[in-house]
This record gives C-alpha cells, structure tokens and sequence, in this order.
C-alpha cells in the first residue's frame, strides 16, 4: 500500500541512536552504528523519532510499504516490558534511558559537605531525551540552557532540586526545540514549566522555542524564565 513512513539517511546518521530511543514501536535499530529500519510493518508514520534526531537524517516519504500492524507492535511490546526477557537495547548505550532516585532526603550538602547532583533522569540533552517516558509523569520540568550550569554555581539545589531537567544550545544544535518540547508537554503530565537562560541574546532562541511550545502544546501549564548573568547572577 501507498503510505507516508520515514526514510533514514545513513550518511548523515551519526550513530547516537536517539531516533531509536525514540521509537516506542520498535522499529529502529543500531546496526554497524547506523539507525536503519528494521521494520516497516511497525512504523507508524507519526514521526516520534524526527525531533530527536540531531543531524537531521531522518525524513518522511510516500512510498509503497506494508501497513502498520498494530497487534504485532503491542505483541513485541509486551515482550520488552517482560522483566523475564532478555530484550536487546537497540539505541546508543550512552543514550539509554534512566531514572535515578530523587529523593532529597538521606544525602544533602549540608550533611556531606559536599554538593549533592539533582540530575534525577538520564538522558538530560533536549535533543536526545525521549517524547514519553516515566519520568515525565507529574513532571515539574526545567528546561535550562547548558551554560547555566557553569555560570551559576548552585544551579543544582536552587532549579534542579526535585524537576526533571532538559538542557540544550539551539545556537550549538543548530535548531528549533519547539516541536519537541511540545510534544513533551502535550504527550506527557507536566505539572510547570521553569525556564533558565543566560543573559547573552542567542540564549532567547530557547526562551522563545520554550514559550512556542507551551502555547502550541494546547495546555495550560504555570512557567517562569529566570535570566542568569555571565557572572553568575539571577537578572530576573
């Protein structure tokens, strides 16, 4: 049958297997550290691994292709979240998703003296983190651009303490989160939303990707931008 489905591009494919993450169907997997698609039969032609991709190898076509077998998908699915099998991981190890313990509780700086990660989620790069994941359910989510964290030295306790964080350059990427992150809050129960930013203007392209998905999102979610100096310094 004539369907849209994606086509992958292997030269541009740099191997992170963030579109492999991303497909909760199955159908990519990393071969020879390329993505390749695996099975058409389970690509759904929605498209979940294009915003994740950030080399951009990932595109839709019209092509003649067998038709999404949905029972077939929830049958291998099912194998995967048995905890008796032994499901082969098909994304980058590097990019695997993880949830780490959050609770503040038994280690804080003021007892180890020491400075305490809040990083509760893995992946935490905007480009490589999953549309849907456990982790994101009654999520408060700080998207943070990644500089913040060297500028302000407590950005841990003071943002990250009890959120689930999302950190990006769009000036380094090269391009507009604000389709993914819609998709993030859309498809996922997001509690608020706090943006943090450096004060230099490149910094506005994230405020604005952030601000862009939030309303396109169709959700009314409480946010707040914070504006850090180069010096270290909340601006607002």
């Amino acid at each position: 049958m004539l369907r849209k489905i994606i086509h992958i591009d292997e030269k541009k494919c740099n191997g992170c297997g963030a579109c492999a993450n991303a497909c909760h169907e199955g159908a990519i997997e990393m071969v020879d550290g390329k993505a390749k698609l695996m099975r058409e039969d389970f690509c759904d032609g929605f498209g979940d691994c294009l915003p994740g991709c950030p080399t951009g190898a990932i595109t839709f076509e019209e092509r003649e292709a067998p038709a999404y077998n949905a029972a077939a998908v929830k049958a291998a699915q099912q194998k995967t979240e048995d905890p008796t099998a032994h499901a082969h991981h098909p994304g980058c190890p590097g990019s695997a998703m993880r949830q780490m313990n959050t609770d503040p509780a038994p280690e804080t700086p003021a007892a180890t003296g020491r400075p305490v990660s809040r990083l509760g989620q893995w992946p935490c790069q905007i480009k490589l983190v999953p549309v849907r994941a456990p982790f994101f359910d009654g999520a408060k989510l700080l998207i943070a651009a990644d500089c913040t964290a060297y500028a302000y030295a407590n950005l841990h306790e003071d943002f990250m303490r009890g959120k689930v964080t999302l950190i990006g350059c769009p000036k380094l990427d090269g391009v507009n989160y604000a389709e993914k992150l819609a998709a993030i809050i859309a498809e996922n129960d997001i509690k608020s939303v706090t943006i943090v930013r450096m004060e230099v203007p490149c910094c506005g392209g994230l405020q604005h990707a952030a601000e862009q998905a939030l309303k396109s999102s169709g959700k009314f979610i409480p946010w707040q931008v914070v504006t850090v100096s180069i010096d270290g310094k909340i601006l607002d």
